[in-house]
């Protein structure tokens, strides 16, 4: 196989050797180069024999020799994977993509289950329509961590709740991962009268046998839109269920940390601390915040960084400063605390907190990253939001530019006719923009 380069850059490596874009990259030090791991993989050493297809098909080969084994040779490419991406086999019950509302761009409905993509960007895999020589290769590599979707250590349910017959057999390869000694973060999607209660235990419990390869574990509910039409019937989460939950990993930790000096191996997602009203627990629980994209210990770290930067704070301003912060309804308590901290000790700042149900989804979806432009738009027209209004990064596509439902930064501003800044998932973050503008 070869991988065409689509263009080179300036003053590189690859640049000084007349390597060109249109060449086709064949193996790197004698070994074929098939997508971006294998990429990242053998560029990795200082001295490079790479063999290329010139613009006209003919074989070119040079040797770099770098610094520094980790420096980028300067080969672009047109796609990051250098392959196309491995789409998911699985049906599962709980799928979220399923319940999307129809007529998003189309990116939206592509259901990934791509080990590669579980490296490069922390996705979540299934192990479903993994292959034996892929687990090889993660093991030749020593890809870690991988990412996985566990959900349930019962082979027949594992079948029934993913609707793949291969669900179930193909734990053979968390083991085998775990065995090698890849560490692991795993995830459990939970949802309830299914793989929750005895069967949520047992499934801990024989990830807990995996440690310490299975490094940390992800409890999250099952995320349920207001678009489930002839989908299989699913609970949400009522406030009782939500805390027997926290119950049940509370009870696991005790006896898991006794035995593991104090290691703290599963973690209840954020939401279910919202749905069942309790605290969130301190940053310290959260160890090394293995899961915090899978929405564990976010809250937490968001409220301490933030109280930090407040407190460390020196910059001074004495002009008054008025701006709107629109969030998710799960988010909105903490962001009007931390809001109520700010004006408290910047007394010429002046910040209104607005929760945004989120109709595109239904309002049972609370995140600040599935809110639309339209809702946004709807729930703020007609209100003074001052010089600035403040969303979540989270909310846009990974450009920047553009909601879920395509409405733009701009088309936002001119609706509502103010400044609209996307604010970084972070503490130090919001109090910046909070009391600056760019």
């Amino acid at each position: 196989m070869s991988v065409l380069i689509q263009d080179v850059q300036k003053n590189s490596y690859a640049a000084a050797k007349g390597i060109k874009s249109g060449y086709k990259l064949i193996s790197v030090n004698g070994k074929e180069v098939n997508d971006m791991l294998d990429y990242r993989f053998y560029t990795v050493d200082k001295k490079l024999c790479l063999s290329f297809l010139d613009n006209e098909d003919l074989p070119f080969e040079t040797v770099i020799v770098k610094e520094n084994e980790y420096d980028e040779i300067g080969l672009l490419f047109s796609d990051f994977l250098l392959d196309k991406e491995h789409s998911c086999k699985n049906n599962c019950i709980f799928c979220f993509i399923d319940q999307l509302p129809k007529n998003l761009r189309k990116t939206l409905y592509f259901k990934d289950d791509d080990v590669r993509l579980s490296f490069l960007f922390g996705n979540y895999i299934s192990l479903t329509n993994i292959t034996e020589q892929e687990i090889e290769r993660i093991k030749t590599m020593h890809i870690s961590p991988v990412n996985i979707s566990v959900h349930t250590m019962n082979e027949k349910l594992r079948v029934k709740m993913m609707r793949n017959k291969n669900a179930g057999k193909s734990l053979k390869f968390l083991k085998d991962l775990a065995d090698f000694g890849t560490k692991i973060n795993a995830q459990i999607v939970v949802c309830p009268g299914i793989n929750d209660g005895e069967e949520l235990r047992d499934t801990l419990a024989k990830l807990g046998e995996l440690y310490p390869s299975v490094q940390s574990v992800a409890v999250v509910p099952v995320g349920l839109t207001s678009h489930r039409e002839n989908l299989y019937k699913l609970e949400d989460f009522t406030r009782e269920k939500a805390g027997g939950i926290i119950d049940l990993i509370d009870e696991f930790n005790a006896h898991f940390m006794f035995y593991n000096d104090g290691y703290r191996l599963v973690f209840a997602g954020d939401e279910f601390y919202l749905k069942a009203q309790r605290e969130i627990p301190s940053v310290e629980a959260y160890g090394d915040f293995n899961q915090l994209d899978n929405g564990v210990g976010m809250l937490a770290l968001f409220r301490s960084d933030f109280t930090k930067a407040l407190s460390q704070c020196k910059r001074k301003s004495r002009k008054k400063r008025k701006i709107t912060i629109a969030t998710g309804e799960a988010a909105f308590p903490l962001i009007s605390e931390l809001s109520a901290f700010a004006c408290d000790k910047y007394r010429h700042l002046t910040i209104n907190t607005v929760p945004i149900k989120n109709k595109l989804f239904g309002e049972s979806v609370t995140v600040a990253g599935l809110l639309s432009g339209r809702d946004i738009i709807d729930e703020l027209s007609g209100l003074h939001l001052g010089e600035e209004l403040l969303i979540p990064r989270d909310c846009l596509r990974y450009e920047g530019d553009l909601f879920l439902d395509d409405i733009s930064l701009d088309e936002m501003s001119k609706k509502l006719s103010v400044r609209v800044t996307p604010v970084e998932n972070n503490g130090y973050a919001l109090l910046e923009h909070m009391l600056f503008s760019d």
